[in-house]
């Protein structure tokens, strides 16, 4: 499986709110580093970790991701992504590393 379908399997694992999905997908050795708080965010290391950060976003099942663009450059994508809820977004991006089928890395950006 190449980079860009393991992060698109992900992308759509993501849309249906499947964390378990999600995870199954994530690297034991995963990290997360999220956009917040500013001005470096959080970063979250090992599939535990990750859930932790990830579970009150699965859990709002009212937001979404809309990816708007999608690089790839060998193990890398980049995805510049409109995160809605409610009546609010954001825009940012995330830089994805990708080993086999696993992400390994999920660094989330945002405007703003």
């Amino acid at each position: 499986m190449s980079a860009l379908d393991v992060v698109e399997r992900f992308g759509a694992l993501w849309a249906d709110h499947d964390l378990e999905g999600v995870l199954s997908m994530v690297a034991d050795d995963g990290v997360f580093e999220s956009t917040g708080p500013a001005p470096d965010g959080v970063r979250a290391e090992g599939r535990a970790a990750v859930r932790d950060a990830w579970q009150p976003i699965f859990d709002d099942r009212t937001t979404r991701f809309d990816v708007e663009e999608t690089i790839v450059a060998d193990d890398r994508v980049i995805q510049l992504w409109r995160y809605e809820w409610g009546d609010g977004h954001v825009r940012g991006i995330d830089v994805f590393r990708v080993r086999g089928d696993h992400v390994t890395e999920k660094l989330s950006y945002v405007k703003g």
